[in-house]
């Protein structure tokens, strides 16, 4: 091929990737229960994937003897199997055994990921399902299993590498212990070994990342020195710094500090303490993006900084239980009075006629961020939830109108030519003239995650109470150290 039409053809390849992914790594969480909202709008076929380079599948079960069990058996099998065909018995649809001849080809999340070019994880634990990572990390047997099973559903379902969503090591509000830092750090390195064994064994390069609070206390839980060189990603979680919980309102999720509340509680000073004071590199780090909203009932007048009941708005945000996400947020917004903090650098609502605060998200906060990620050569982001950002078609309904805060989110990202990154010890100055796409991650998670037990819906209380009326049972049980037989615990 002469020399000109070779330059040609390798310019238009990479206006080709250009176009399909954005320019940096954005990380979108899609929660198994999310998947039945708006007669399951959002789906493996409506996604659209030229927005994001990975997809963490939120989320699957940490158990206490090392074993990983799926949450919701339906959706984990339909969306990350694919869709369910009529030869199968209507009780495979509840239980955790998998046959893949009853699944339809090419009808999975993984399936379509990989069609367009981005990844597939599943991100183990997230708030409601964090208590048992304690118990795993103290002992080397549990440990092992833990990250043998991991290897397993890489296998199972050829994804492409595992999220852990740990909420978080040393918490005692989810029986952390302060040996947690310690066994954090050696769990990790299990998961890491096992991966090493797999990418030797397939030549398939597998991703390990993890997901951790924005806190200072949660950060000082963690041995960055010995568990950055371990993670592809390091996802901070820089949202619900304030909730629906504090006695006045606040953004919860600024870009920077608030003129009034808890000094750190904003997005740049997390990220300037990670990289300051623990030296992680800010080439591994991802930001966290809010595509949902956190409401307040306010006292008096509703405003920023005012005296709340500490209670959400159920009234106008029934749908989202006071927790919106921003399509529903744009839908009631002629409900409230618009107004931009010029020190968080973030909007926020104030109702017309109600006493309703709301901290959100935007186009034009999301562009912030996206600046603030280039302006200091940071990974990209992650998004809680990839679902909050879809807007259905009113005359076509089950059809996506748009998408604007992933697509805000990727405009920005594009608008630069990334230069800095051939600084990265893994690789060459001429990977890193071409996007973040081709980053080290080719080589080779509420996450994000559910805040408030007012989130959850009320199928997956249920399900999670007869989960644990079922440890209990086992508990009495002689060998309960032994693993269970489950499809996927253990297996070479």
């Amino acid at each position: 091929m002469p020399t000109k039409l070779l330059h040609l053809f390798l310019l238009l390849l990479t206006s080709s990737f250009l176009l399909a992914q954005p320019c940096r790594e954005v990380v979108a969480f899609y929660p198994s229960w999310k998947w039945y909202d708006r007669g399951r709008l959002v789906n493996p076929s409506t996604i659209d994937y030229s927005k994001y380079t990975v997809i963490n599948y939120a989320f699957f079960s940490p158990e206490k003897d090392g074993a990983i069990s799926l949450f919701d058996p339906l959706a984990d099998k339909t969306i990350l199997l694919g869709k369910i065909n009529e030869a199968a018995p209507k009780a495979y649809r509840k239980n955790k055994k998998i046959v893949s001849r009853w699944h339809v080809a090419n009808t999975s999340l993984v399936n379509k990921a990989h069609q367009n070019g981005v990844k597939v994880l599943i991100s183990i634990g997230g708030w409601t399902m964090s208590e048992n990572f304690s118990i795993i990390a103290a002992s080397e047997k549990k440990r092992q299993r833990f990250a043998r099973n991991c290897g397993e559903l890489i296998r199972i379902y050829n994804i492409d590498g595992i999220d852990i969503d740990w909420e978080y090591p040393g918490y005692k509000t989810q029986k952390g212990k302060a040996a947690d830092k310690e066994n954090f750090t050696l769990l990790i390195a299990d998961i890491k070994r096992v991966f090493d064994i797999l990418e030797k064994q397939s030549g398939k390069q597998l991703l390990l990342t993890a997901d951790f609070g924005a806190g200072a206390s949660h950060m000082a839980n963690i041995e960055w020195e010995k568990v950055s060189p371990l993670l592809d990603h390091i996802n901070i979680m820089t949202y619900d710094f304030y909730g629906s919980r504090p006695s006045r309102t606040n953004h919860h999720s600024p870009l920077y500090a608030p003129k009034r509340g808890v000094e750190g509680y904003d997005l740049d000073s997390s990220i300037r303490r990670l990289m300051a004071t623990y030296h992680v590199p800010s080439y591994k780090i991802n930001i966290g993006l809010a595509f949902f909203g956190r409401t307040q009932i306010t006292k008096g007048k509703a405003d920023i900084h005012v005296a709340s009941y500490r209670k959400t708005d159920t009234k106008i945000f029934s749908k989202d239980k006071g927790t919106p996400n921003y399509y529903n947020i744009s839908a009631s917004i002629n409900k409230f009075n618009y107004r931009w903090d010029e020190y968080a650098e973030v909007p926020y609502l104030k109702g017309k006629k109600s006493h309703t605060f709301v901290t959100f998200e935007d186009e034009r906060s999301i562009k912030k961020k996206a600046q603030y990620i280039l302006d200091n050569n940071l990974a990209g982001a992650i998004v809680w939830d990839i679902t909050g950002d879809y807007f259905e078609n009113k005359k076509h309904p089950g059809t996506i109108e748009k998408t604007p805060l992933a697509t805000a989110l990727k405009e920005t990202l594009c608008q630069t030519e990334v230069v800095a990154y051939a600084e990265r010890p893994s690789a060459g100055a001429a990977l890193y003239s071409l996007p973040q796409y081709w980053s080290p991650i080719t080589r080779k998670s509420f996450v994000p995650r559910m805040a408030y037990q007012s989130d959850i819906p009320k199928k997956f209380k249920r399900k999670l109470k007869k989960r644990r009326k079922k440890k209990h049972r086992r508990k009495k049980k002689k060998n309960r150290d032994i693993a269970p037989k489950r499809y996927f615990d253990g297996g070479w």
